[in-house]
């Protein structure tokens, strides 16, 4: 072929639709001459002309035999995560925190979670459909079952994982239009032990990947419809409903939708350079993808937390997490439908809560720091209960305060003192170091029935505000300033030694910038000379807590620390399968379940990712040389380099991003990375051993073709028959025993089932 026909042929390809729209045919008249030894090879029209259904005319000519392929896939996804379903009958690894998840959805009692809860109220959902009644404790992993009805939260999470073979399946068959491609991929995470475990228990994980998988499919099918027709529209709203799932499940969502963004910002810019389309064809083109793709999921998004407010209107563990304008929504919270005076004034008592996550109440007690630990003082703490030593009484600096009528309000700027109700001693800084944060001044309580010196002394500052500003109970925003030193009162979130209860460092902190660690409001206000008004008044409105719920839920993520006795990973780790993760048992008498997942596979896709950009540099050598490579391998190339590279941008989207992450990182995290690696390597081997006839004429290529394929599927079911006890579970001994299922299977010494 000449080097200018590659060039045409890449020019009237346009986009992936366009492959399947129109021949690929040089401009010249005359259609390619294919080399002799492509006899098997179909002209260019039968090979890539769509049917009127949108599928490719090849596929279409029996449609039979296709349902049967699809069928098959269907059969053998659901049959292998929904096999020995309900075994262990007990809780398993983060079931522990889903399940009560879901049981808090089933009683509406409000409970914190580092996620967005579309997952966790599916999964209260499914096992409210099926009969189990949210009485179940969840305590820790490997508390019994007994007479709960677990397997229906079990089965729905199975469920859903069981789709993503098979949209995998035709996400690929879609992108590249062969059935072996396709069906390579659908087998490699059929048979993947990893896919499967994940995919069997009460995990946010099968559901947050479902709906990545339906929005990939979603939008791969889209782009191949007629654009404003039925089903155009049809395909653009799911990809919109899935990414608002992908989101409301966990907030990795926002890769898929940033390779959506770029897919859409691409197809966009192709649209903008077809001359045919008008400049009004564009500005609905644009529109339709800023309502399907922007507007309807963000109005999902927010309904998902409507319906979660709704819901969750009970108080309950979560209360804590929340500022107490939050709490004051919740049936059963001391808050709710109170009444107090709504500005803080001298005389009055109160609690102080910090805005931090956990950051507690201020609080004191009659123990003291103990010797060497700064000034052997009273100490003062952050309590996270509600507790009668959680009181304070507010003063005027120079002691002198209203003996009748209504007593002054205490201002933005105003020096007041603070004594501990219980103790009767003042909130004291001074220059001794704090007990755990360094560079921190220690806080203590000092003095006798209010008496004290200069060094209780502290300002009120309303965050935002003005001098003379009012500060409210609940909704304002306030620090206190240290006047001797300067520094500001803050709760580092560090927990004491024993010596102070295992209770949370209360400093003083020299660094002034304002953080919710330096942010405080006042929760209970009482005084008698002041009229009360309801909190009802106070509460905030959705936008607000729905403000307030994404800043304690991105605060909590990064601040995630690993759990006892559990391993977690680095992402260099995980494309490798270096080390997998404990689900259930630690010896020969328990029933054990590990996270890992089949070598072969997951060595077949770091293979992929290796093999795909030489496969590519390759190709577009060979084509910008214009080397005679035959039409059937012309289309190869252009699908290896146009679909694999989006495939290649979604594994790159959904695993280089943990590279940058502070918080801890878990095996598990590189499973939705996994499924496009997956599609990656289906399209690349598939086109890998269609290359065969490169090196040998057939019928040895088709021989060689068949045999590189029996290979493959050999290879992927072997290991998933050795290795299918980590998924499926087993008891008796362990790896390193004579009489082990797992004997000899211990290829890496990382692996530790």
């Amino acid at each position: 072929m000449a080097k200018e026909e590659c060039f045409t042929h890449l020019n009237t390809a346009g986009d992936t639709s366009a492959l399947r729209n129109r021949k690929l045919l040089p401009t010249s008249a005359k259609p390619l001459q294919t080399p002799s030894k492509d006899t098997n090879s179909q002209t260019a029209g039968q090979d890539v002309t769509q049917s009127s259904n949108g599928t490719s005319g090849t596929f279409s000519k029996d449609p039979q035999s296709s349902g049967v392929l699809l069928m098959l896939v269907v059969g053998l996804s659901f049959s292998t995560r929904l096999y020995k379903i309900a075994e262990p009958p007990h809780v398993c690894w983060d079931e522990t925190h889903f399940g009560k998840m879901g049981s808090y959805y089933i009683n509406r009692t409000f409970f914190f979670d580092v996620h967005p809860p579309l997952g966790k109220m599916l999964i209260g959902l499914a096992g409210y459909m099926t009969g189990y009644d949210g009485t179940f404790p969840f305590v820790k992993p490997g508390d019994k079952y007994e007479r709960h009805n677990y397997w229906g939260m079990r089965g729905f999470c199975a469920a859903l994982g069981s789709f993503l073979p098979i949209f995998a399946y035709l996400t690929v068959l879609e992108l590249s239009q062969s059935h072996t491609a396709a069906l390579i991929t659908a087998t490699l995470l059929i048979f993947d032990t990893g896919c499967i475990t994940i995919s069997q228990y009460i995990l946010l994980d099968p559901i947050l990947l479902f709906f990545i998988m339906a929005a990939v499919l979603s939008m791969v099918k889209f782009k191949q419809q007629r654009p404003f027709s039925w089903y155009w529209w049809l395909w653009l709203v799911l990809t919109g409903v899935n990414l608002a799932g992908a989101l409301g499940v966990k907030f990795v969502g926002l890769f898929v939708i940033l390779l959506v963004g770029l897919n859409t910002v691409w197809d966009l810019w192709r649209l903008l350079g077809d001359l045919s389309l008008s400049l009004v064809d564009i500005t609905k083109h644009f529109l339709a993808r800023v309502v399907g793709l922007i507007l309807l999921p963000l109005f999902l998004y927010v309904t998902i937390f409507a319906v979660h407010f709704v819901v969750l209107n009970k108080s309950g563990p979560g209360d804590g997490f929340f500022s107490s304008a939050f709490q004051s929504r919740l049936i059963g919270n001391n808050l709710h439908n109170a009444s107090m005076p709504e500005y803080l004034a001298y005389g009055s008592t109160i609690t102080v809560k910090n805005l931090r996550i956990a950051g507690g109440y201020l609080h004191s007690h009659w123990h003291l720091y103990p010797e060497g630990v700064g000034a052997r003082q009273q100490q003062v703490t952050a309590y996270l209960h509600k507790d009668y030593n959680n009181l304070w009484l507010v003063h005027r600096q120079d002691h002198n305060e209203s003996r009748s009528g209504t007593p002054d309000l205490v201002r933005h700027g105003d020096v007041i003192r603070l004594e501990h109700k219980e103790t009767t001693r003042n909130l004291h800084g001074h220059l001794h170091e704090a007990p755990l944060t360094k560079k921190h001044f220690q806080v203590t309580g000092y003095g006798v029935n209010g008496t004290g010196d200069t060094n209780d002394l502290w300002q009120v500052e309303v965050c935002g505000g003005r001098k003379g500003d009012l500060v409210k109970v609940l909704r304002s925003k306030v620090r206190f300033l240290h006047r001797a030193t300067g520094c500001v009162l803050y709760s580092s979130g560090k927990t004491l030694p024993k010596w102070g209860w295992e209770q949370v460092e209360v400093t003083c902190s020299p660094y002034l910038k304002e953080t919710p660690s330096s942010q405080w409001n006042i929760e209970d206000h009482i005084n008698p000379k002041l009229p009360n008004i309801s909190l009802s008044v106070l509460k905030p409105h959705f936008l607000e807590i729905l403000l307030e719920s994404h800043i304690v839920m991105i605060r909590g993520n990064s601040g995630l620390k690993p759990k006892d006795n559990e391993m977690n990973s680095k992402p260099w780790h995980w494309p490798i399968n270096y080390q997998g993760l404990r689900f259930s048992g630690v010896n020969d008498t328990e029933y054990r379940v590990y996270l890992l997942g089949n070598p072969v596979v997951w060595w077949l896709n770091v293979a992929s990712l290796g093999l795909y950009p030489i496969m590519v540099a390759v190709a577009s050598i060979a084509l910008q040389r214009g080397f005679s490579l035959g039409q059937k391998r012309i289309e190869q190339a252009l699908v290896l380099m146009r679909e694999g590279g989006l495939l290649l941008l979604g594994w790159l989207l959904h695993y280089a991003p943990f590279y940058t992450m502070g918080r801890v990182l878990y095996y598990h995290h590189y499973f939705p990375a996994m499924l496009f690696s997956s599609m990656l390597t289906g399209i690349t081997f598939d086109v890998l051993l269609k290359s065969t006839d490169l090196l040998l004429h057939p019928p040895y290529s088709d021989w060689l073709q068949r045999l590189g394929q029996v290979a493959l599927l050999f290879s992927v079911l072997y290991s998933f028959y050795l290795f299918h006890p980590l998924s499926y579970g087993m008891t008796g001994p362990l790896a390193h025993e004579p009489g082990s299922a797992m004997a000899g299977l211990k290829w890496m010494d990382s692996w530790e089932f």
